[in-house]
């Protein structure tokens, strides 16, 4: 199998939190909060959507694992999970993660909308102007 620490400088470089057989987890060397922290894929892929199902699973089972970690050393209000996949998403390691960003009550005044901030003028998509700029009506933004 393909080495997928290699683009975070190896398993040496790295203070791993928790593994498994197909996948890697440690902490963001670039954190936006206490506690952020990745899972990785063992093997090298670009997208985690190319990985069998076994390593894919395997992944999303290490997220859950870290989550109860995170939960129990840092006690976050809440947590935002996902990925970049591919460029135009915002991926600037070729190689497949997950994030998992502990969240704390006061991080963000409003943080409504959550991983929507990505892209600020879809981000606040309960409100009427917002929903305009999508073409939605009142109602079906209830």
């Amino acid at each position: 199998m393909s080495n997928g620490l290699a683009a975070f400088g190896g398993r040496a470089a790295l203070e791993l939190l928790a593994e498994n057989d197909w996948a890697v987890a440690f902490r963001d060397r670039y954190p936006v909060s206490p506690g952020h922290s990745l899972v990785v894929p063992k093997r090298a892929v670009g997208s985690l959507f190319e990985l069998p199902t076994a390593e894919f699973q395997a992944s999303w089972e290490l997220v859950a694992i870290v989550r109860s970690l995170l939960q129990q050393q840092y006690q976050p209000a809440g947590f935002n999970v996902g990925l970049n996949d591919g460029l135009a998403a915002g991926q600037t390691i070729d190689q497949a993660h997950i994030h998992l960003i502990p969240r704390y009550s006061g991080d963000r005044p409003d943080p409504r909308g959550g991983i929507r901030w990505v892209l600020p003028e879809h981000a606040a998509y309960w409100s009427s102007q917002s929903a305009i700029g999508l073409g939605l009506s009142d109602k079906e933004i209830g």
